[in-house]
């Protein structure tokens, strides 16, 4: 994949993310870009089969080395999870673990969620994850957050009522701008009540391996927002 192969027209050429690829995959990896990766992209037929099966449908953006993804998709084998993360080798580290699980409820998208976002049918997700998305944490970077208005504003469209958006970051900044423009939205509630709603992990939370690693400036913070 090119990086020229990113966001559509309409939402501009602003990208969210940084490098496609960056070491040689592992031979293992390599070979389910061509065995398994057919089977299961996130393509126009495959997400069409998704919905008509009258089975929830979740979305993780950025799915990272994919643990997060396929062990949500282990525990809840009644819902198909659509995983999307434009980093190859992080694509690959999931083909892995979808196939040592054997597991047949996750399609793929090896790139940037946000035209799928467009294409799905109004009301057609229950759940959607943002976890340690990339900080940008330079002001002039800002820009590239995945959490801007239009994007809340594509989730809002895409969700189910009662459905829920789960952010999480470990960069406060990221934290306090995601918080002020979900509350922005009229299409959103945010239900915390006490601060152990947002600094204690969700008891369906996976970590990942990235978020072991402490790479931001505090303690991970996780939102959950309910589409109204």
């Amino acid at each position: 994949m090119s990086e020229e192969n990113t966001p559509s027209a309409e939402w501009g050429p602003m990208r969210s993310f940084g490098r496609i690829k960056s070491r040689k995959l592992k031979p293992q990896q390599a070979s389910l870009f061509d065995t398994l990766l057919p089977r299961i992209e996130a393509n126009d037929a495959h997400v069409a089969a998704a919905l008509a099966s009258g089975r929830d449908l979740w979305l993780e953006i950025g799915f990272g080395g994919g643990e997060h993804l396929a062990a949500q998709a282990a525990r809840n084998p009644d819902v198909t999870l659509i995983g999307c993360e434009p980093f190859l080798n992080g694509v690959g580290s999931a083909l892995r673990h979808i196939a040592d699980g054997d597991l047949k409820n996750v399609l793929i998208l090896p790139g940037d969620a946000r035209p799928l976002l467009d294409s799905l049918p109004e009301a057609s997700l229950s759940r959607i994850f943002i976890l340690f998305a990339d900080p940008w944490p330079k002001a002039r970077h800002n820009k590239r957050r995945f959490i801007q208005a239009e994007t809340i504003a594509a989730f809002a469209r895409a969700l189910k009522p009662g459905g829920t958006v789960r952010f999480a970051t470990d960069w406060a900044d990221y934290a306090d701008w995601a918080l002020e423009r979900f509350l922005a939205s009229p299409d959103f509630n945010w239900p915390a009540q006490s601060q152990s709603d947002w600094n204690t992990a969700p008891a369906d939370h996976v970590t990942t391996r990235y978020e072991t690693k402490g790479l931001g400036d505090c303690a991970p913070v996780f939102f959950d927002f309910v589409r109204k």
